[in-house]
């Protein structure tokens, strides 16, 4: 009989050491109190009572950034948010170096996003957001480093701008429409007159080009349904008259 429990607590103490881990699961083992590496990922055994193991998983973590409010260097008060993709490269560092990585992750990522947002003027936080985003990832890279972790890519989801800065923003916006579409009226007369001028200076070299003009002119007016019908006269014919007239 006492051979049987032997056994039995032979076996539990056994099954209590098997460990199994997924392919994109890490173990870091400390044996009283030292850690002696990363285990896994299958299966492996821990020795009973010495070992201790912290399991860290080496998938790629998505956290969202709380929104900040900002004061930008231009002095307009914003929140702004953003998002961050970072994963554990170094499983023994991510325990060891850091009690908690993603809150230190998360803290460090709330800090370099209001520092590097009150750094810029608000029209370049709204239009260069690509290049803000790459000065984001280079620094919290830089400093997750140590940790054993690797940040991937930082993105700036929402820009929250004061009621009166979008109304403010909204007619600079009409306006520049508005200057645009008198440019380009303007744009199209000048070229309307300069069609105008080139025109009517082939058609002073070469008088019959007036009299086809004249016969296309009286030809449209003929196709209109229309009452009343003018006659466009040719400024020579009226000069004739008055020479004739003149002579008599």
């Amino acid at each position: 009989m006492g051979l049987i429990t032997a056994l039995i607590i032979i076996f539990f103490i056994l099954l209590s050491s098997i460990r199994i881990l997924n392919e994109y699961e890490r173990g870091v083992v400390f044996r009283l109190g030292r850690v002696i590496g990363a285990k896994g990922p299958g299966l492996f055994l821990l020795i009973p009572i010495v070992d201790k193991m912290v399991k860290v998983s080496l998938r790629t973590v998505v956290m969202d950034v709380p929104p900040q409010d900002v004061i930008t260097k231009d002095n307009v008060s914003v929140k702004v948010n953003a998002v961050v993709y970072f994963r554990v490269l170094d499983p023994v560092k991510s325990v060891i170096e850091v009690e908690n990585y993603f809150a230190a992750t998360s803290q460090l990522a709330q800090t370099t996003l209001r520092a590097i947002c009150g750094e810029v003027e608000l029209d370049e936080l709204l239009s260069q957001r690509e290049k803000i985003n790459e000065q984001l990832q280079s620094i919290l890279d830089k400093h997750t480093d140590p940790w054993g972790i690797k940040v991937s890519t930082v993105e700036i989801k929402h820009i929250d701008l004061p009621e009166e800065m979008q109304r403010a923003m909204a007619r600079q916006a009409e306006a520049e429409r508005e200057r645009r579409a008198k440019i380009i009226a303007a744009e199209g007369e000048y070229q309307a007159a300069q069609r105008l001028a080139e025109a009517s200076e082939i058609m002073s070299k070469n008088p019959m080009t007036i009299q086809l003009r004249y016969l296309q002119t009286l030809s449209e007016i003929s196709t209109e349904n229309s009452s009343t019908i003018v006659f466009p006269i040719p400024l020579e014919f009226l000069e004739a008259l008055r020479k004739g007239k003149e002579e008599s």
